[in-house]
């Protein structure tokens, strides 16, 4: 028996998008699976999915092959995924919890592709989370995931742009991110206020020698105060100031003028040997 559409299935189990837990609902199917191919061949690979919701764009992950853990916090959602398992089996493992508190290494024993309509409100915290990991290259082999619009360009933005600030260089200074996809406010339900966007991450090799605290304590100084000049901003991080010296970079100049790379040299210069 095939699966009702997934709007049946939201009427059926009385489902509504929760604002408290950032939940929109995707429905369009061709759409979801035009975001499940974005990471390529799904065939036997594993994903992890988080905020699954009534299971829209899980369907589309299990539809291409995939192995899907889905975290799912909201318990009424959980008979929709149960009907999945059921069509899929053994392609599919849901634990109800909050993804903030579950570490997916513990999750899977080998690589893994994160596929996940995030969250609006936990969705910049996961991200950062999994950009953060101080082992490098991560055992997440791509990320593709939806952001309000915004924030998708603070992560693919560049130097002397609006947008650009500690995103944008989490992001940049040791992996790949682009735009795969925009998606119109109306495809949601309800549609939320803003446009949104898909983001594909993969990680590329990290630059020897080169922090992730280090940087990371760098930018939030330096962005923290982005009207001042760095040598305001970057005067209580030990030894920032004499690296701007080492490197020629201009102490006047501000945090949104410095490319990526000009970030991870001044974070080299004061990480651990």
């Amino acid at each position: 028996m095939s699966l009702p559409p997934i709007r049946e299935t939201i009427r059926q189990y009385g489902l509504s998008a929760s604002k408290a837990l950032g939940q929109n609902f995707l429905l369009d199917e061709q759409l979801l699976d035009r975001i499940a191919a974005i990471p390529g061949d799904l065939r036997g690979r594993n994903v992890l999915e988080v905020g699954p919701g009534p299971g829209g764009l899980t369907r589309a992950l299990l539809r291409a092959g995939a192995n899907v853990t889905a975290i799912e916090m909201d318990e009424r959602c959980l008979p929709a995924l149960a009907e999945l398992d059921e069509h899929f089996p053994g392609q599919l493992t849901v634990i109800h919890g909050d993804a903030m508190r579950h570490d997916p290494a513990d999750l899977f024993d080998g690589p893994y592709a994160v596929v996940a309509n995030l969250p609006y409100n936990v969705g910049t915290a996961l991200y950062t989370g999994w950009m953060s990991g101080t082992e490098w290259p991560p055992q997440w082999s791509s990320l593709t995931l939806m952001f309000q619009l915004e924030v998708a360009q603070r992560i693919v933005s560049e130097p002397n742009t609006g947008a650009y600030g500690r995103l944008a260089v989490l992001s940049q200074w040791r992996s790949s991110a682009k735009i795969a996809m925009k998606v119109h406010r109306s495809a949601f339900t309800p549609p939320p206020k803003v446009m949104s966007a898909i983001v594909h991450v993969t990680p590329v090799p990290a630059p020897p020698g080169v922090s992730s605290p280090v940087l990371e304590a760098v930018t939030e100084a330096a962005f923290g105060q982005r009207r001042k000049m760095l040598r305001q901003s970057l005067k209580r991080v030990p030894g920032a100031l004499d690296a701007l010296k080492e490197l020629g970079i201009d102490e006047t100049r501000r945090a949104e003028t410095l490319s990526v790379s000009e970030f991870v040299s001044i974070a080299e210069k004061l990480s651990p040997r």
